[in-house]
């Protein structure tokens, strides 16, 4: 389905009955990167809603930036359109960054929130700069950049093992829009700290993380958590767990939803 947002296209798919559950894709990715896990939601009796975000797959980008909050904003226009008060949300690395924007924004709309392989930090400065490395590579060579970047997010053990899986996600990379990948990358680098949504939130919170996450630094993800009220499931494997860790993922997140 196809929604008119502010005179741009934004794809979204709404399947099954039940609790409903919002799962939002990381950078360079789209909404079928869920296909496997929206089926076995389904199965077990969930709404679930996938949209492709800003800039990635068949919805249209809006202005040189998506911030994190202009792309909770379309997050929150598509709920608005199929009536939803109130869901579960899970999302993926910058679909993780979302979902914290869209839970600061909302708070009353969140039932429970999953940061998977995603963090409520701000980029430091070295980060930062990456970013603007990235931006600058990406005008250079798209197509390379995309090749070395998704690569680049599973565990160096496992790029030989998944090397057919990493050809999938390089060609769903792809169809991203060179415009669609700078606007996303100075938005992520530009989104505050949020470690305070984690903090006050009132529903259940939970992140999964990788402990050879090539993106994400395993300690400083797990600090930055630390004394607050928030389920942390390990993997130990890279940034990737849908693929990664398929079959244990997809049992660990019907468990924390099911709480």
């Amino acid at each position: 389905m196809i929604l008119d947002y502010k005179g741009t296209p934004v794809f979204y798919s709404d399947e099954g009955t039940g609790q409903v559950i919002v799962l939002l894709h990381g950078f360079l990715e789209n909404s079928s990167m869920w296909s496997d896990l929206k089926g076995h939601l389904i199965e077990n009796d969930y709404r679930v809603i996938c949209m492709d975000l800003l800039g990635h797959g068949q919805t249209g980008c809006l202005g040189y930036i998506h911030t994190m909050e202009a792309m909770a904003e379309v997050v929150k226009a598509v709920l608005d359109t199929l009536q939803i008060e109130r869901c579960k949300i899970i999302g993926h690395s910058m679909g993780g960054y979302v979902a914290l924007a869209l839970a600061d924004l909302y708070p009353k709309l969140i039932e429970s929130l999953c940061l998977m392989n995603s963090t409520a930090l701000a980029d430091d400065e070295e980060k930062k700069q990456n970013r603007d490395r990235a931006i600058a590579a990406v005008k250079e060579n798209y197509k390379m950049f995309i090749r070395l970047s998704i690569s680049n997010l599973f565990a160096s053990k496992n790029r030989e093992r998944l090397k057919h899986q990493i050809v999938s996600v390089r060609e769903e990379a792809l169809k991203t829009p060179l415009q669609g990948i700078i606007a996303a990358l100075e938005g992520m680098k530009v989104r505050p700290d949020r470690t305070k949504v984690l903090k006050t939130g009132v529903y259940q919170k939970s992140m999964i993380i990788g402990r050879k996450d090539p993106v994400l630094d395993y300690e400083k993800t797990r600090t930055s958590v630390q004394g607050l009220d928030v389920k942390i499931t390990e993997f130990p494997d890279g940034h990737m767990s849908h693929i990664e860790n398929k079959k244990e993922l997809t049992y660990k997140i019907l468990h924390i939803i099911e709480k």
